[in-house]
């Protein structure tokens, strides 16, 4: 597999954008089967975009809004286009997104574009690459939902990707393939052949606010009511954490939650959780992904400082399993929280400045900021991967 990247910042003019786009790829050899993936700024009239590219590009292009983006040779991008195009002669891609989602149907629509999908690739799939938007209210997030049926559908296939974002407004995140853009969906990219993927995250926790762990003893999906049998926010109180507001999503950036989840195999992953509401009638807190009851609860801290060294130990890893491997890789996808964007603030191209610096030239890199991150996580006891919803993690998909 080949791929190239391209950036455009115009966004008013769309027809000037494709023409920088074809122009960008104008040395670019394309192969029997290619996939484009877009990132970008909020503001884009996509439904235009697609007219311009599909005079020329007859394959699948899929993507999603970003809050940011980000791309190998030029690194952070606060707006604009982001495109690549992956192509070979030895894979198949095929690429589709839902209708409208909603409570009721999610499962069933989901179902229904990975049938699809399936029989027209002819093959089994090696990965998903998948991009959705949360369908619930008050920022009940639905993620753990999209990805556990898209995790039953396929068979516990490794899926990679993670949720539209936009300039936290939680109202212009728009996922799309080809023609159709959707508000409340999600859109998937089946890829099968001649491909080894890995992955590798890391969510620069330094160490915990205390050794205290609790265990979550009443929870309803991703709202939690006691850990060890008391009122969250009370035991939050109790710790010294910000309890007075309801929307405290900022005021939690800097303290993520290590959550260790059981899995039903007997397994178990840890994961960063972002607490986002405090309910004040019923002491619970509501977090940015599921948080079963019977899981271990820590309160971690984010060191600024670490996350350019946590970063770059990631990359260490990922160029150390190129350099160890018989496969050609040449192909990096991103996605990094946007809580650590807002962490991060005025130091937000530290994530990327020391390790886009590393990669050979041959890799080429697409990414952006989002509102939560799908990729496997691997028991370290069972070495057993489960596909897993993140919040506050930096993942890198190598193909």
């Amino acid at each position: 597999m080949k791929s190239k990247v391209f950036y455009t910042e115009e966004m008013d003019d769309l027809e000037a954008a494709v023409e920088e786009i074809f122009d960008g790829f104008s040395d670019f050899e394309f192969k029997s089967n290619s996939l484009a993936i877009i990132f970008m700024e909020e503001d884009v009239e996509y439904e235009e975009l697609y007219e311009g590219l599909r005079e020329k590009w007859d394959f699948p292009i899929i993507g999603c809004t970003a809050t940011a983006l980000l791309m190998s040779g030029q690194g952070y991008h606060s707006d604009g286009i982001n495109v690549m195009v992956m192509t070979a002669d030895d894979c198949r891609f095929v690429a589709g997104v839902t209708d409208e989602l909603t409570r009721d149907n999610y499962k069933e629509c989901i179902d229904r574009l990975y049938g699809e999908l399936t029989n027209e690739l002819g093959a089994e799939e090696k990965l998903i690459i998948s991009y959705g938007v949360c369908v619930t209210a008050k920022n009940h997030v639905a993620a753990d939902d999209l990805l556990a049926a898209t995790d039953e559908i396929s068979h516990h296939k490794p899926i990679v990707g993670g949720l539209a974002a936009d300039r936290f407004n939680f109202e212009d995140t728009r996922v799309f393939c080809n023609d159709k853009l959707i508000k409340n969906g999600q859109v998937m990219a089946l890829i099968a052949g001649n491909i080894e993927p890995r992955f590798f995250h890391v969510t620069s926790i330094e160490k915990r606010v205390s050794e205290q762990s609790y265990v979550i003893t009443k929870s309803d999906h991703n709202e939690v009511f006691c850990i060890d049998d008391m009122p969250i926010a009370d035991v939050l109180a109790k710790e010294g954490f910000e309890v007075g507001k309801e929307d405290v999503l900022r005021e939690y950036l800097l303290t993520p939650f290590i959550v260790t989840i059981p899995q039903p195999d007997g397994g178990e992953v840890r994961v960063a959780r972002n607490l986002s509401l405090i309910n004040h009638e019923n002491k619970s807190g509501v977090f940015l992904g599921a948080m079963p009851e019977g899981s271990k609860l820590q309160i971690g801290m984010i060191n600024r400082d670490q996350v350019k060294e946590t970063v770059t130990q990631a990359t260490n890893e990922m160029l150390e399993c190129i350099k160890n491997s018989d496969k050609e890789y040449s192909t990096i996808i991103c996605t990094s929280c946007a809580a650590r964007f807002l962490a991060l603030s005025s130091r937000i191209e530290s994530e990327v400045s020391g390790w886009i610096a590393t990669l050979p030239e041959n890799l080429n890199m697409i990414g952006m900021y989002s509102n939560g991150e799908f990729c496997p996580v691997t028991d370290e006891t069972s070495g057993v991967d489960y596909n897993t919803f993140h919040n506050f993690t930096l993942v890198m998909l190598l193909i």
